[in-house]
């Protein structure tokens, strides 16, 4: 499968390298920067993560992309459509190395993920799957002009958890483009 990138003005989005794997475990051995996305994980883990997206990339087309800040290279986070068995719908989700965040990284690649994932997937719908204690994520949303949709219930092993689906049709996102 060739590689999939998306330009946004400060970042680079791609298909997830092996050259990526120890950012990638960086990130996911961070408690903060995990707390909201399943807690932390060991290198084995985090390996195991990034293999199931470039298997997802592999066998359904799409998954997370790799955020790349252009200007220095450097491995920030992953964002992208996400969609595994039993998922409550066709989510673009975000997930960015503490170093990363607050800086509106998360908000210039969701929104080339999510143009990509109505333009070239055909969604009709995007949503975030935001616990309802991340402010930070709720706020990422609210930018996107996503609003809080629903509360649904992950698959195992996440089924514990309650969990709210933020998000918006493609013609409310095209809508709201146009008015930017």
């Amino acid at each position: 499968m060739a590689e999939i990138t998306l330009h946004t003005e400060r970042l680079l989005l791609r298909t997830p390298r092996l050259e990526d794997l120890d950012a990638w475990a960086a990130f996911s051995a961070d408690p903060e920067t995990m707390r909201y996305l399943g807690g932390v994980q060991s290198r084995s883990a985090a390996w195991r993560a990034m293999m199931c997206m470039a298997g997802s990339w592999q066998l359904q087309g799409f998954a997370m992309f790799s955020v790349i800040e252009r200007d220095s290279g450097r491995w920030l986070g992953r964002i992208g459509p996400w969609v595994p068995a039993d998922w409550p719908g066709t989510e673009v989700g975000w997930g960015l190395c503490a170093a990363a965040q607050g800086k509106g990284y998360a908000v210039e690649a969701a929104t080339a993920a999510i143009d990509w994932a109505f333009d070239q997937l055909g969604w009709t719908e995007v949503i975030h799957c935001i616990d309802p204690d991340n402010r930070a994520s709720q706020r990422v949303a609210e930018r996107l002009g996503a609003r809080n949709l629903r509360r649904v219930t992950l698959p195992p092993p996440h089924d514990t958890m309650t969990i709210d689906a933020w998000g918006q049709t493609r013609e409310e996102w095209r809508q709201s483009r146009r008015l930017r």
